[in-house]
């Protein structure tokens, strides 16, 4: 297991910040996802095997550009 730190630019309201936790929880391989909307980031727990393309895939499913994965 790993956690990963994702920046997200362009949330603006909790339905944006929910939205973007729906995509992620969808990522085969993620055990927990969480979007805070006040710190424009996203804190994932995910199986070694989930690469950090799929969860940019996922974040820009839903319309938000990720500035960095840590």
């Amino acid at each position: 297991m790993k956690k990963v730190k994702i920046l997200i630019e362009g949330m603006h309201c909790a339905s944006c910040a929910s939205n973007i936790e729906r995509s992620l929880k969808k990522v085969s391989g993620v055990k927990e996802a969480s979007v805070s909307l006040m710190l424009k980031k996203a804190m994932v727990e995910a199986e070694d095997t989930v690469t950090k393309e799929e969860l940019e895939k996922a974040v820009a499913r839903t319309g938000y550009r990720v500035t960095r994965v840590e």
